[in-house]
C-alpha cells in the first residue's frame, strides 16, 4: 500500500470555520478517511476531522509559502 502523507490525527483545540465543499471533494475525504483507517488500524475519521491536518500538511510542504513566512518573521 502507498504511504499516505497524513499520519494519525491529533486532538487539538479547535477554531470553528464553516466552508462549503464540492460533493466530489467530500467523497474524496470519505475515501481518504477509509484509506487512512486501513493504514493506521483505526476507524475512519469524519471528513471534517481530516481537513485541518491536510491544510497544515499542505502549508508545511509549500516552499513558496515557507519562504514568504520566513521573510515576514
Amino acid at each position: 500500500m502507498t504511504k499516505l502523507k497524513l499520519g494519525p490525527l491529533t486532538d487539538d483545540r479547535p477554531v470553528k470555520l464553516a466552508v462549503e465543499l464540492p460533493a466530489s471533494v467530500h467523497r474524496d475525504l470519505i475515501a481518504y478517511a477509509a484509506a487512512l483507517a486501513a493504514e493506521t488500524g483505526g476507524s475512519p475519521a469524519a471528513p471534517e476531522k481530516l481537513v485541518p491536518p491536510m491544510l497544515a500538511r499542505f502549508m508545511e510542504t509549500d516552499r513558496g509559502f515557507r519562504r514568504h513566512r520566513a521573510r515576514a518573521d
